[in-house]
């Protein structure tokens, strides 16, 4: 299952290809079946780099291309200009933009909002962006971050789009009362994005449309919500959540990415 939000991300001329990748069509078994791609589960390495190899094909790109960062729950983005730049380590961080060819930008999440971009220079030129925002990141600006370090090269911000990708949706994402003070001390306003569960003492808490409202309050005027729940679509995607409710030993994660086309 291989989602593509919204062609125009893809812009006009076809320069920019991406896809949301579900949890089918790779090589992993059980729990993580099959298409995981996280290496920092405890699945089978070398089934995990096949299913990264997959995700690179899908691209015309060596696997070597793939690009994943450490991803800390942080606001930190970092530009991305050679396969080699951090000599085979994975960088702290939580989204990455380029304007290089053939980089594959790819954020994993299970449950957490998976989030590209895509504009363009004042010559067209494309740049690109990809961020992992779970509550902490998205509530700290990992957004926000993306969008200026595409500015800082070269983006017009007018022309940036954005998708916010399969994640764990507004009818499962319950939190305790409480969760929601640093985001209303932030903002008021986002209260709208918290509602009262069933359970007393809990809320409900929508993360796709507060990220997709982040993105407007900076300026994009092109943002597109795939609106998938991840935690309640058990044969599509994995969750972290669902993991916990059933106290399952480990998890698998999905993949995002984008990449401008080669010549």
């Amino acid at each position: 299952m291989i989602i593509v939000a919204d062609k125009r991300l893809n812009g006009e001329d076809g320069k920019i290809q991406h896809g949301f990748f579900g949890r089918q069509g790779g090589v992993s078994e059980g729990i993580y079946a099959s298409l995981n791609c996280g290496s920092g589960s405890d699945d089978d390495p070398q089934t995990v780099q096949e299913n990264r190899v997959r995700v690179a094909t899908y691209f015309s790109q060596e696997p070597e291309k793939l690009i994943s960062v450490w991803q800390i729950h942080s606001e930190k983005c970092i530009y991305i200009n050679a396969v080699d730049q951090f000599n085979g380590e994975k960088p702290k961080a939580d989204a990455m933009v380029t304007d290089q060819a053939g980089l594959v930008l790819g954020i994993l999440t299970a449950d957490c909002g998976p989030v590209l971009f895509a504009g363009e220079k004042p010559n067209g030129a494309p740049v690109i962006g990809a961020a992992h925002a779970g509550w902490g990141g998205a509530l700290k600006g990992i957004t926000d971050s993306t969008i200026a370090m595409m500015v800082e090269h070269g983006a017009v911000l007018e022309t940036i789009r954005a998708a916010v990708g399969p994640c764990i949706g507004p009818k499962s994402y319950e939190v305790s009362v409480g969760f929601e003070e640093p985001f209303l001390a932030r903002d008021p306003a986002d209260e709208h994005f918290f509602r009262a569960a069933q359970r007393e003492g809990h809320l409900m808490f929508d993360l796709q449309g507060y990220l997709a409202n982040r993105l407007a309050q900076a300026g994009l005027r092109q943002v597109t919500i795939t609106g998938e729940d991840t935690c309640a679509m058990e044969a599509e995607f994995f969750s972290y959540r669902r993991k916990t409710h059933r106290g399952d030993p480990d998890y698998g994660r999905q993949i995002s990415a984008i990449c401008i086309n080669q010549g």
